[in-house]
Parts: structure tokens; sequence; C-alpha cells
């Protein structure tokens, strides 16, 4: 059970997020839930959980150092593929697919969205 009921992060192009976001989290089984408009979307797979949105106070999204989301693959095969999808739908490359040390059967892969923010996606199942 997760300890969030959503994260966010930050846009400077809503229209751009929202193709990529619609690409790379369906991988994962995500759908765009709505759209609010000009200020963004949300997407989930039952409930609202991932929102994209232009900053509340008016100025410009900025990632931050060391801020991260990570999203939960179900299977080795669904991380290589969200991690080649990123990259072609623009993003860049932070960490290639593998096993991590940090964790039993840890696989995951880092990205960058379009915005610069950083993304994560990890499956724990044996191989």
């Amino acid at each position: 059970m997760s300890v969030f009921t959503h994260v966010t992060l930050g846009t400077n192009d809503v229209d751009k997020a929202r193709t990529f976001y619609d690409n790379v989290l369906s991988i994962l089984g995500l759908k765009r839930i709505t759209d609010l408009g000009e200020n963004g979307s949300i997407w989930g797979r039952d409930a609202p959980s991932f929102f994209v949105m232009n900053p509340n106070d008016g100025q410009p999204a900025s990632v931050g150092n060391g801020n991260m989301v990570s999203f939960e693959a179900s299977n080795r095969a669904v991380v290589d593929e969200f991690h080649a999808a990123v990259l072609s739908a623009g993003g860049q490359n932070e960490g290639l697919p593998g096993t991590r040390d940090w964790a039993p059967n840890a696989y995951g892969a880092y990205v960058r969205d379009l915005d610069g923010n950083k993304l994560a996606v990890y499956c724990f199942k044996a191989e």
C-alpha cells in the first residue's frame, strides 16, 4: 500500500507533457484520468495518483536536485520498455535498465522527462 495520495511534477508545456506522459505511462498501465484545462492533467489506474501541472504560483517549473518519482513496473521487460519509450519521446537517460544492489531483486532504470524531472521505474520480482 502506498503512503502517498498523489505525486505532482511541474511542467512548462502542458501539451507536450500530456503527449509524453500518455505515451510512457500507458506502458505501466496508467491512463490520463482528467485534464485540468491549461493547468495540467492527472493520470492513474483507478484513482488520481500522478499530476503534471503548471506551478500554482505562476513561476516557471523547475527541477529539484535530488528529487525523483519512481514508478512500479510489473516485470523487468516493462522497465526496459518504459526506459526506451521515454528516450524515444525525447526524454534523457539517467541510468540504463539493470539490477541494483540496494534491494533484493531490484531492477530499475532512470530517466528525465521533457522538463528535466527525474523519473525511475522499478521491478522487485525475480527474473
